[in-house]
């Protein structure tokens, strides 16, 4: 499955930053991690933190998968909001997923200071506004439930938002003071060889063929005829997931994106914020650290790569439109457009933890726009499942469920 297109822009911004061999001889480890992306590098920090063998492949070169395609936006905000969560799975596991997300971004920072990575990490706030004059009722809603709970948050009305973000036609917005942004791209590359560092053994270009489940570990055989016998395995493939998985538990989408060209001064009242709407589906907007602007949505049922290539232009003049709504004297020069692939969840959630087909194994799939904050907690949740402890979130990010 082709999971980028075009001209994804960390990609082209970064260009090969690293580059590891193909697996020629069999291993033995402890931990055998399958997906080198953002997931993927997060779980293996993990795990050679706490002391395992480990080892990580990857079919493609690392990270060039969703990980090159990512908006790299960091939020506690999950896509469904608070309020409506809680009435699907009930206030405990909601209001824990939400905290589990802001945790995440402290987390993120602790480690980008620990590896000295320069990935571009900054602090933002985020910008959830009304598009629509109808969404007002809900959203002030949510407002009242994520203040309620905890959460650092401002309600602030229209006119407060242009004379801040100079954006017009909007009907109110909750802004939250926790947020971030990366480079997700180089932030996974670095940590992957801070971890190689640690002991940790990367091959790319090895796609994994088959896996024999046994009863105290599996065998896994690479494409190149290669056995890797690892006591456990922790899969970090994201929406390829769906390609080994039987039963249906995400249903796949496109959702495209585009920067502009280096603009230093016009965007300057949102340099520190993440900003989204509540339309649907909703538009998101970030700068990047070399003073650009990136927005996306237009998000449509994924159908296969060429289709959702095929709709780059269209979408483009889509997400344009939604831009000289609230700038209208704003003129956008796309300098990258992309398209990616995401999963979306019944209840905006990820799956994280054990399935019954697969022995000695653990998935890590963070869906939807919180896949890397997911994963951040999936690295808590892997740990304990390493040593056969029970997460608070397990229930919750369960399959099954």
């Amino acid at each position: 499955m082709d999971l980028k297109s075009n001209e994804p822009f960390w990609l082209l911004k970064n260009g090969l930053i690293s580059s590891y061999p193909s697996l020629k001889t069999d291993e033995i480890c402890d931990v055998l991690i399958i997906g080198g992306g953002i997931t993927g590098s997060l779980i293996a920090h993990q795990m050679v933190k706490d002391g395992y063998k480990t080892i990580l492949i990857d079919k493609r070169e690392i990270c060039n998968g969703s990980t090159s395609a990512t908006t790299s936006m960091l939020q506690y905000e999950i896509d469904i909001p608070l309020y409506r969560l809680i009435e699907l799975i009930g206030e405990k596991g909601a209001v824990e997923s939400y905290k589990a997300c802001s945790k995440s971004i402290d987390t993120i920072e602790k480690i980008v200071k620990e590896i000295k990575s320069r990935s571009g990490f900054k602090r933002k706030q985020s910008l959830y506004f009304a598009a629509k004059k109808k969404d007002v009722g809900w959203l002030q809603k949510e407002y009242e439930v994520r203040k309620k709970n905890g959460f650092d948050v401002t309600w602030i009305d229209p006119d407060e938002i242009e004379e801040r973000f100079s954006f017009q036609n909007t009907h109110g917005a909750i802004l939250s003071k926790q947020g971030a942004s990366i480079d997700a791209f180089k932030f996974a590359h670095e940590l992957l060889r801070f971890s190689l560092s640690k002991g940790l053994k990367i091959f790319d270009k090895t796609e994994m063929r088959s896996v024999k489940y046994l009863k105290d570990h599996n065998l896994a055989l690479t494409k190149d005829g290669f056995n890797i016998k690892a006591k456990k395995i922790i899969y970090c493939v994201g929406y390829e997931s769906t390609n080994f998985i039987k039963e249906k538990f995400v249903n796949l989408k496109s959702t495209f994106a585009m920067v502009s060209e280096i603009d230093k001064h016009t965007f300057k009242s949102m340099e520190q914020t993440l900003v989204w709407n509540t339309d649907h589906p909703y538009v998101y907007m970030r700068s990047t650290d070399d003073e650009r602007l990136l927005i996306g949505g237009g998000d449509e049922d994924f159908v296969d790569p060429e289709k959702r290539d095929s709709m780059l232009d269209k979408k483009e003049k889509e997400i344009l439109k939604n831009l000289k709504r609230i700038k209208p004297d704003y003129h956008f020069y796309t300098d990258f457009i992309w398209a990616g692939t995401f999963g979306e969840t019944k209840d905006a959630l990820p799956y994280i933890g054990e399935h019954e087909n697969f022995k000695n194994s653990y998935f890590v799939l963070g869906f939807g726009g919180n896949g890397i904050t997911f994963s951040v907690t999936g690295m808590e949740m892997a740990s304990a499942y390493m040593k056969n402890k029970k997460h608070k979130l397990s229930e919750y990010f369960k399959f099954g469920r």
